[in-house]
């Protein structure tokens, strides 16, 4: 489970522990009796304490508790009038911020209370995240290459799906360039893609391509939930050379209503540019014959509880929003009654977690989007970078953070089908002790 507190405002999320409950068992050798359990590394959810930028030290922020190492630096930037783009920016920030503000310190301060009842399951004070050294994945960029191979490999435009069974013993054979690979079994499978393996969550699917090879999702499965996390254009990303974008002309050709079921919940992430935002709300869900029906925001604290930056921040904001939209698509028809029935979705939620250091991992939705889809919903996730049991992802990265690198083994059990996949968390959830 994902959520560690309820309440009208939101929920407080545990991203790794959704994480760590889908990988307690892994067949992946063949003819072997022992039981192989995998759990993400906690470094890369190993936040304890904000990051303060030094623009705004220099621009009259108050720094958190702990932070006074970064007093007195002074501002390299040259003083300037703020830009079209940044005045909107702030506009927005005015109207959301007191909301972002008291509902997280109310989630916080409510799991507080929970732990204090009962056993102490807040987390030791780890590194400062702005000092912290994550080994990098070699295998990250090769996939964004492969796909653009495989564009040319690529002959057959309606291939069978690849399905993992329970009953399978190898999956050495499999190509997953362009293809739709499934795991069906109950259990968490490793696969090999040029020599890097890549472990797959149990009742998960996936397409490893890029937006011009999306044939293999239509006419798969219609959907009930679409979440999308499109890169989008700014400058940061131009001066990556490691990070690919799309422009809003290209987002817009994606088949979204092919892929629909009647009333599908479409969730997109945005990033806190107000182009984007009206973007996606006046051009893009209107195209794609979509009704904006709900604005979220992600959160991100420390382990503590801190925004991981300040709120007020000039340079960043800890928060991210989510654009909540109905497919408009006809609805089923049964005796010539229309049998699509679609609830009402709150407006200004929170998500507050602590969120991973790797760049674009945001935590999952399914729990908290629960009720607000038909029962057992068919999922989604377009410019994904993993996996999640149950779901279908796509995307050019589609297996970045399922590389085995990301993840560590456990004690090794024998008879491996004794330990199948379970709903119970490895790790205990984390509360935050402070806002």
């Amino acid at each position: 489970m994902s959520v560690v507190k309820s309440d009208i405002v939101g929920w407080l999320l545990d991203h790794l522990a959704y994480i760590n409950q889908s990988y307690r068992c892994c067949h992946h050798i063949p003819l072997d009796t022992q039981c192989h359990r995998y759990v993400f590394k906690a470094e890369y959810f190993d936040i304890g304490k904000p990051h303060i930028a030094d623009s705004d030290i220099a621009g009259g922020q108050e720094p958190g508790s702990g932070d006074s190492r970064l007093r007195g630096r002074k501002c390299k930037r040259k003083s300037r009038e703020p830009n079209q783009g940044e005045l909107e920016a702030q506009e927005y920030h005015e109207k959301v911020s007191q909301a972002i503000r008291d509902g997280t310190r109310k989630l916080i301060e409510q799991s507080i209370e929970v732990g204090e009842q009962g056993t102490d399951t807040r987390v030791p004070a780890g590194e400062d995240c702005s000092k912290k050294q994550i080994t990098p994945v070699i295998a990250n960029s090769m996939l964004i290459e492969l796909c653009s191979m495989a564009k040319q490999m690529v002959q057959e435009q309606h291939q069978p799906v690849q399905v993992i069974s329970d009953e399978a013993e190898s999956v050495e054979d499999l190509n997953l360039l362009a293809h739709l690979t499934e795991n069906s079994s109950d259990c968490a499978r490793i696969v090999t893609l040029m020599g890097h393996r890549y472990l797959l969550p149990p009742r998960s699917s996936f397409l490893l391509s890029d937006i011009s090879c999306m044939e293999p999702l239509l006419g798969y499965k219609k959907y009930d939930l679409i979440t999308l996390d499109p890169p989008w254009e700014n400058k940061s990303v131009k001066r990556s050379r490691g990070y690919s974008y799309l422009f809003p002309w290209q987002i817009q050709q994606i088949p979204v209503p092919a892929l629909s079921a009647p009333g599908c919940l479409v969730v997109s992430w945005v990033t806190n540019r107000q182009r984007h935002l009206r973007f996606v709300k006046e051009e893009l869900y209107p195209s794609w014959s979509i009704e904006v029906v709900a604005e979220w925001h992600w959160v991100k604290v420390t382990r503590h509880g801190e925004f991981v930056v300040p709120l007020d921040s000039t340079h960043k904001k800890p928060y991210e929003i989510l654009v909540l939209g109905r497919y408009k698509g006809s609805s089923e028809r049964q005796n010539g009654e229309p049998i699509t029935k679609t609830v009402a979705v709150p407006d200004c939620k929170l998500l507050v977690s602590v969120p991973c250091v790797l760049h674009s991992h945001k935590p999952p939705l399914g729990e908290v989007l629960k009720g607000l889809t038909r029962p057992h919903p068919k999922c989604l996730e377009l410019f994904a970078r993993n996996l999640q049991p149950g779901w279908t992802s796509w995307g050019n990265e589609v297996l970045r953070f399922q590389h085995l690198d990301y993840f560590q083994e456990l004690d090794t059990m024998e008879g491996g089908s004794s330990c199948c996949y379970s709903q119970t968390s490895t790790i205990e959830p984390i509360v935050p002790s402070s806002c």
